[in-house]
């Protein structure tokens, strides 16, 4: 069994929220943020804003006047945190960004040193990139795929012709939603986010590139130069340490356009949602299956059928078609926020879903000899050792945490099928049928996992999250007077028979939770579970500082005076919290199962051969 990494795995991995920082940690961030923008501005650029973050980096839009018209502009500051070398490959970005010249490829302005600091300057692609487009409208239309496919495809041509000052091909290394830029106005799309590029070793045909004799017996063709991209993305080649070609970046292509197409974050999901499920055109359809086949030489067959042929694909005449009424398989409750809302996902019970015979099995020593900031934060503490289904499962979990969303899910697999508990309540009702897609997705990738064994997950506000600091591991947690767990208040008693409320207990002691809470907060716990109310509390122990995370809505008016109460009486027995680790309770509304059977793969489904006599139908009826 692969040994759990503490803490960091309760978090799925995405960057994490400025809430969840302790007050030193988010100061010395926001300092830093204002120091860029300063700098920035000292050079002559206006308008500074922060439009992004990554592994390795933050990143500024600004404008400057130039030759009497408005520039705008992107500028890319490495972390400080980081070792020098890797600080180093903004330099390397801006080097390889010069080496390739495309009308969808955003150009190199200037690569530039200003107290220290590496600062690229890139030209700025009007539009938002396409995973905020894809949380936004949720699968976009079968349309739309095919001509951004189109564009991806040519790009793809460029790159991988032995063109520009070192008439080597380049690869990208890490196509995906977010690092395609998507104007609205014209349907087109811009490639950014150079920083996992290099020059190819392989061709397409996974012959060396211009390798003369003395190359071919260096060291440097013999070692993959390629760098990770995200895990979430790329296929298995560039995973597991190949040498870079070509391929690289069709897989990504693939992954990408299977994403948009399904509204997932992720391209596992592909065996339990394949692309011919999703009413794309046949051809289109079997030909992203294919690049998504297992199989090596199916990938790479399909993946010269989509440069050969995407250009004639494109040419069908196709229509949007009628949006279908979307219904939710588990309850969404949608209400719109009197607050802000910065939603974290805290899942546990994950082990389960750790395959001990894995898909990736093969390149665990590959992948313990890779010193990268990506892997090191989605893959080694995170998904290393997990089924393609399964990883798609929790990437589907992640990306409800992407929308103004509280609340909580229980799954629990058993041999004659899978049974939800949930509690999703959305804070942006817009966002619904977007939101209710990434449900569904979860849903059917539940189904599709045969395993038996118990999920949780909460979803709460960071903002909401209360901080604690001690000084040193020996001392006592202590609130402070003015501290407050919050909750909502239901204006009405939602009251339920007493045989469907949902306890905090029913699920039972998690073997991956390592903090015992005092017995004085458990008694507490035990009081609240007899108040109707929804929600979960979690308490993450770190050695200076507790954070308590918690969303609750009181759903008896009545009782609101003792409900308050009880709060108090937690935050009043935090001085007896002993240890380090996690330690979270659930509660949801009321008991309200959903049953499912197991069903591996969801059915075909295909773009219709006549759209317009399709559409006719749907509106007539």
């Amino acid at each position: 069994m692969i040994s759990q990494a503490p803490l960091q795995q309760f978090y799925i991995p995405e960057e994490q929220s400025v809430y969840l920082l302790s007050h030193h940690d988010a100061r010395k961030l926001k300092d830093w943020v204002a120091l860029c923008q300063a700098q920035l501005t000292q050079l002559g650029y206006q308008g500074i804003e922060l439009i992004g973050k990554g592994a390795y980096g933050f990143v500024f839009a600004g404008s400057t006047v130039h030759q009497g018209a408005t520039a705008h502009y992107v500028f890319k500051f490495s972390r400080i945190t980081l070792p020098t070398h890797l600080q180093e490959r903004l330099e390397e970005e801006a080097f390889m960004l010069d080496q390739v010249s495309h009308p969808r490829i955003p150009g190199l302005i200037a690569y530039q040193r200003s107290r220290g600091q590496s600062i690229l300057v890139m030209e700025r692609a009007p539009g938002w990139n396409l995973e905020q487009v894809s949380l936004k409208r949720g699968r976009l239309s079968p349309r739309l795929i095919v001509r951004i496919a189109a564009q991806l495809a040519d790009i793809l041509a460029a790159l991988r012709r032995e063109s520009g000052p070192q008439a080597r091909p380049v690869v990208h290394g890490d196509i995906k939603p977010s690092n395609l830029v998507y104007d609205n106005e014209h349907e087109s799309i811009a490639l950014i986010d150079w920083g996992s590029s290099v020059f190819a070793q392989l061709d397409a045909q996974l012959q060396f590139v211009g390798a003369n004799v003395m190359e071919l017996m260096s060291d440097n063709l013999q070692q993959t130069n390629a760098r990770l991209g995200d895990v979430y993305f790329i296929g298995e080649e560039q995973l597991n340490g190949a040498l870079s070609s070509p391929r690289f970046d069709e897989q990504g292509a693939a992954g990408t356009l299977y994403a948009l197409a399904s509204a997932q974050s992720c391209r596992f999901g592909c065996r339990a949602i394949p692309a011919s499920s999703l009413g794309l055109p046949m051809e289109f359809a079997r030909t992203l299956d294919g690049m998504l086949d297992p199989d090596p030489q199916v990938r790479r067959k399909a993946g010269d059928y989509f440069l050969n042929n995407m250009p004639r694909m494109a040419r069908v005449v196709m229509i949007d078609l009628p949006a279908s009424l979307n219904v939710p398989l588990v309850p969404v409750w949608a209400r719109p926020a009197h607050q802000e809302i910065d939603t974290v996902v805290y899942s546990s019970r994950k082990a389960f879903l750790r395959e001990v015979f894995s898909q990736e099995e093969h390149a665990q020593e590959t992948l313990n000899d890779v010193n990268d900031v990506q892997l090191d934060r989605y893959y080694k503490q995170f998904m290393q050792g997990m089924g393609e289904t399964e990883k798609a499962f929790l990437a589907s979990v992640s990306r409800l945490g992407k929308y103004p969303v509280v609340g909580g899910l229980a799954v629990r697999w058993e041999r004659e099928g899978v049974y939800i508990d949930s509690s999703l309540n959305l804070h942006d009702p817009a966002l619904k049928p977007a939101f209710i897609e990434a449900v569904n997705n979860m849903v059917h990738l539940a189904r599709a996992i045969h395993r038996q064994g118990v999920f949780k997950s909460c979803l709460f506000n960071a903002r909401q999250t209360l901080h604690l600091e001690r000084a040193s591991v020996d001392e006592a947690f202590v609130s402070e007077p003015s501290m407050a767990i919050g909750y909502e208040l239901s204006a009405v008693p939602e009251l339920e028979d007493r045989t469907r409320q949902h306890s905090y207990f029913e699920d039972g002691p998690d073997p991956e939770e390592l903090l015992i809470l005092p017995e004085s907060i458990m008694r507490v716990l035990q009081q609240l579970n007899d108040i109707h109310h929804t929600g979960m509390i979690i308490f993450e122990a770190l050695p200076q500082h507790l954070k308590i995370h918690s969303y609750y809505r009181l759903l008896d008016p009545a009782r609101e005076g003792e409900f308050r109460t009880l709060l108090a009486h937690i935050l009043a027995s935090v001085d007896q919290i002993e240890g380090l680790g996690v330690s979270g309770y659930m509660k949801m509304p009321y008991k309200d199962t959903r049953y499912f059977t197991h069903l591996a793969s969801q059915p075909e489904r295909y773009y219709p051969r006549d759209p317009k006599e399709y559409a006719k139908k749907l509106t007539e009826q």
